[in-house]
């Protein structure tokens, strides 16, 4: 598979469906090797982008993210924060205000600031990570008192649809969110990253507002089955 070719095509695809805005594109790189993602950035994707801990850890050691930034876009447990403050520029899953706060005690006592996002359950789904809507106002006020953090911006997985375009109402509800968190001006959070999209839908997502899409298979391909 030429991740070039693959590259190219979505790189198209995101520039017709932006319509002039900025979107980053981060490649999702589970299971991928280190040679995989070094090929990647090379073909030109904006971010890499970790599920998992130990693999982040991993190709880290093995100098796999050069000449990019690396995000860590999976579910986070607490244990293993320490692992990854400090050691990516942005985390995109918090959704809790433990995890916030064990964020923030780990980047204090490193002496450094860690950009997130807050993930948003937007579909209500009980089987997915995220806070709910409604819970936001808590999580923003609570980031607002804190010194090792800093929230850029909104992530979400909105339920998987029958149809091609059968997410944009909640790719639609995601922006408005993000729009009205930006208009109250809390402290120490900014509303400029608006994380949403991936291989099926990102055409979608950006036309509804998203800046960062997460890309996996359609740069890389199916995962291995043996992985």
């Amino acid at each position: 598979m030429d991740l070039a070719e693959n590259i190219a095509r979505i790189r198209a695809e995101m520039e017709q469906a932006a319509a002039g805005r900025p979107v980053q594109l981060l490649a999702a790189t589970k299971t991928r090797t280190a040679e995989e993602v070094r090929q990647a950035i090379a073909a030109g994707v904006d971010v890499c982008g970790e599920n998992r801990v130990q693999e982040l850890v991993e190709k880290s050691a093995q100098g796999a993210y050069e000449g990019a930034p690396v995000h860590f876009i999976g579910q986070l447990q607490k244990n293993k924060v320490k692992f990854v403050v400090g050691a990516v520029s942005l985390i995109h899953s918090v959704d809790s205000p433990e995890l916030l706060a064990c964020i923030d005690r780990r980047a204090c006592a490193l002496g450094l600031v860690q950009d997130v996002l807050l993930e948003v359950n937007i579909g209500h789904e009980a089987t997915k990570g995220g806070v709910p809507p409604e819970a936001l106002e808590p999580l923003l006020e609570q980031a607002a008192s804190l010194h090792g953090i800093r929230v850029r911006g909104l992530m979400a997985i909105p339920p998987a649809a029958a149809l091609c375009d059968g997410n944009r109402v909640y790719f639609a509800r995601m922006h408005q969110l993000f729009v009205d968190i930006g208009r109250k001006k809390y402290d120490n959070v900014s509303m400029e990253i608006l994380s949403m999209g991936m291989s099926d839908d990102f055409r979608e997502a950006i036309a509804e507002g998203s800046n960062m899409i997460r890309i996996g298979s359609a740069i890389f391909g199916r995962r291995p089955d043996h992985k």
